[in-house]
């Protein structure tokens, strides 16, 4: 199944010559969703050939603007496209949002945008894994989001003939993990599934301080994508602001276990340097990357 992360805006609050703002697209299977939507998201979806088709659903961290004001420029597009099918907001401050979209006339529109409240522990299910919600540390109300997948057991149809079962819809019952009877006996999923496969996570956590949260959802996370807007040097301006350090980001990867880290946000200061904040990270944790506009990792 395919699970593939494209970074679109990488840049902190001020967009460089080589970086936009904060925009994450994920690609699962056939869903395309967005984690924030800074200036310029659409133009860098097209530079990047993603497309908008089945992009339903776009989840803000936090209502800062190089986090949700490119989400005006691409409403507008899928209304100009023709678009009928209902787009989904996930906010943890919805009455903002929902007064801005009022404001520009979103609610005329041919098609339905709805904007939902991001609360934590929240969970939105799809289908093979779920996005969950939860709450970050920063100077305004500000959530990450994790997309978690089902673990997975494959069915091992030569277990199944071996038992004299022939194919049918009790196969579909036991790929469910259904118990069933077969000739008088009890047919339990295990008898024919094989081992467990753990399904993949990504965690991203948007504009945060270093928290507690963040290592509980991140545990054993294939990818953990963290703020890392200043170096250590800078640590006071990162507490004062909300934000981490590239050495803070690495400690939560560490703690959480994670198999890889990238680092994002970065501060405009670090744009001829961001071996500055990849080398302080190491320092922690060795499997760690500087996010860049249109990185791409397939899980």
């Amino acid at each position: 199944m395919l699970l593939k992360v494209v970074f679109l805006g990488t840049a902190g609050t001020i967009p460089s010559a080589d970086r936009n703002t904060s925009a994450i697209f994920v690609q699962h299977s056939n869903y395309r969703l967005l984690f924030d939507c800074g200036e310029g998201t659409q133009r860098q979806l097209m530079s990047a050939k993603l497309g908008f088709r089945n992009l339903d659903h776009i989840f803000i961290t936090h209502m800062h603007t190089d986090h949700f004001i490119g989400a005006f420029g691409l409403i507008e597009t899928l209304s100009l496209n023709g678009r009928k099918k209902e787009l989904n907001f996930y906010t943890p401050n919805p009455e903002m949002l929902k007064l801005l979209f009022e404001i520009f006339g979103y609610d005329k529109l041919d098609y339905p945008v709805v904007v939902k409240r991001a609360r934590d522990g929240d969970e939105i299910a799809f289908r093979g894994f779920k996005v969950r919600i939860f709450k970050t540390e920063h100077i305004v109300p500000s959530v990450g989001y994790a997309l978690i997948e089902e673990d997975t057991r494959k069915f091992q149809k030569e277990k199944a003939l071996a038992l004299g079962i022939p194919p049918g819809p009790i196969y579909a019952k036991l790929k469910s993990g259904e118990s069933v009877y077969w000739q008088g006996k009890l047919i339990t999923p295990e008898l024919v599934l094989g081992d467990i496969k753990r399904g993949r996570k990504v965690v991203y956590t948007g504009d945060t301080r270093p928290c507690e949260k963040t290592v509980e959802i991140a545990m054993n996370a294939d990818l953990l994508i963290h703020d890392a807007s200043f170096s250590e040097e800078k640590k006071d301006w990162a507490v004062e602001t909300g934000h981490s350090t590239a050495k803070e980001a690495a400690e939560i990867a560490k703690r959480a276990s994670v198999r890889k880290l990238v680092l994002t946000h970065l501060s405009a200061r670090y744009s001829k340097e961001p071996e500055v904040l990849l080398n302080e990270a190491k320092e922690v944790f060795e499997n760690v990357e500087i996010a860049r506009d249109f990185l791409e990792f397939v899980l």
